[in-house]
């Protein structure tokens, strides 16, 4: 089962980093709020999504949603426009 773990933009302009394994199911998630999606996504949508990786399980993944939390906006940002995958230590 591959991981994803996704940058999406809320209407806010804030960011938000998530990891998932089906894509389209956690967007709908988010997007129809509640206890499946995240509480810092409710009242926060639409969303658009800015940048995706794909990890071989969930360990990497969660390494990888760790790293990018841990960058400033602007590096976000950055990565987001370069589209590159982050390199993380296992």
């Amino acid at each position: 089962m591959a991981w994803i773990v996704y940058i999406l933009q809320c209407a806010d302009d804030s960011l938000y980093t998530g990891i998932t394994t089906d894509f389209a199911r956690r967007i709908n998630e988010h997007e129809m709020g509640g206890a499946k999606g995240a509480r810092y996504t409710n009242g926060r949508g639409p969303f658009q999504l800015m940048y995706q990786a794909h990890c071989e399980n969930r360990v990497e993944a969660s390494k990888l949603e760790s790293s990018i939390k841990a960058l400033s906006r602007a590096k976000k940002l950055t990565l987001i426009s370069q589209q590159i995958n982050l390199r993380i230590d296992h």
